[in-house]
């Protein structure tokens, strides 16, 4: 239970904590498939990483409605982690859900997903945009109608021959990739806690391209 305090609104104005704080909570959402078999593919680099942000803050993921969430606390801002359980194609159900829920604002959303238009481990954070035809970006722009809304994307290359596109991005990744896989995850981490704490502009300017 959130106490309640006086306000410099008037004398005896009381808010509760939880609206003053309202602006410290994030919502993180990871794109992916659910099941083994999906699990190591390019398409789930958005599980991927949110578990590696999990495993690094000590803490586990517990299957609630629609999707498994984490909550960590970085510097004072609660951050919920939220991997749908969905399916890729019907993600915007679960963060129309949890936004909704958790009272957290639309410009507190990040979207972590994979982008076949980067180059292999390169990072791309946007406060908008179109799906750019990723199936996952395009339910949650139909469910929260809006293309505003932050995303970062974590490029996966393309680097397939025509017509072997959905092969490509749920194949598991090649010996090059997971040899350099660990660090790029570590820096996607940072860009999230970045993003929490600094803003979207600042970690725009410390981490695109990096």
């Amino acid at each position: 239970m959130f106490k309640l305090i006086k306000s410099w609104f008037g004398f005896g104005s009381k808010i509760k904590l939880e609206e003053i704080d309202i602006m410290k909570k994030f919502l993180i959402v990871g794109l992916g498939n659910i099941g083994e078999k999906y699990s190591n593919t390019r398409h789930n680099i958005g599980f991927k990483i949110l578990d590696h942000l999990a495993e690094n803050e000590s803490t586990t993921f517990e299957t609630l409605k629609l999707g498994d969430i984490a909550k960590i606390k970085v510097k004072g801002r609660m951050l919920i982690l939220l991997k749908p359980n969905t399916y890729m194609n019907l993600s915007g159900k679960a963060v129309k859900y949890w936004l909704e829920k958790e009272k957290i604002p639309l410009e507190n959303l990040l979207v972590v997903t994979d982008d076949l238009n980067l180059p292999f481990g390169t990072l791309r954070l946007k406060s908008k945009g179109s799906a750019g035809g990723h199936n996952g970006l395009k339910d949650i722009q139909d469910k929260l109608q809006t293309t505003i809304y932050n995303r970062f994307r974590f490029g996966i290359s393309d680097s397939f021959n025509k017509g072997n596109q959905v092969d490509y991005v749920l194949g598991e990744w090649d010996e090059g990739e997971l040899a350099k896989l660990n660090e790029r995850m570590d820096v996607s981490v940072e860009l999230i806690k970045s993003f929490s704490l600094a803003g979207i502009a600042h970690t725009m300017n410390n981490y695109n391209g990096k």
